[in-house]
């Protein structure tokens, strides 16, 4: 399988949701399959995905696949996104003095 950008990987709910359970740590592919109402192969082609994307690794443990969450690429799209930060931060601003002046 070909690389995969990880912008592409992160435009999935699937894909977020799993990188969010493995916030905590490395979880056994059969233990994040049972967190979505898909089958377990749907949540392997997303680990896939994830893996091609190099936003996960895959530890081989016996018969277990365990998947640890890789942060290097989140940091460059992190550091992509900042020089975003202006805009939506102005929208924030600008929604936080419009309630205040609707709630005194």
């Amino acid at each position: 399988m070909a690389a995969v950008d990880v912008f592409s990987a992160l435009a999935n709910p699937v894909r977020r949701r799993l990188l969010e359970a493995l916030r905590d740590g490395p979880s056994a592919a059969g233990d994040l399959a049972g967190q979505f109402a898909l089958s377990r192969p749907a949540v392997s082609e997303h680990l896939s995905v994830l893996r091609n994307a190099g936003l996960v690794r895959e530890e081989p443990r016996g018969r277990h696949r365990y998947y640890h969450l890789e942060a290097k690429p989140l940091a460059e799209v992190g550091n992509w996104l900042h020089p975003f930060e202006h805009y939506w931060r102005g929208r924030m601003a600008a929604l936080a003095d419009l309630i205040d002046e609707e709630n005194p």
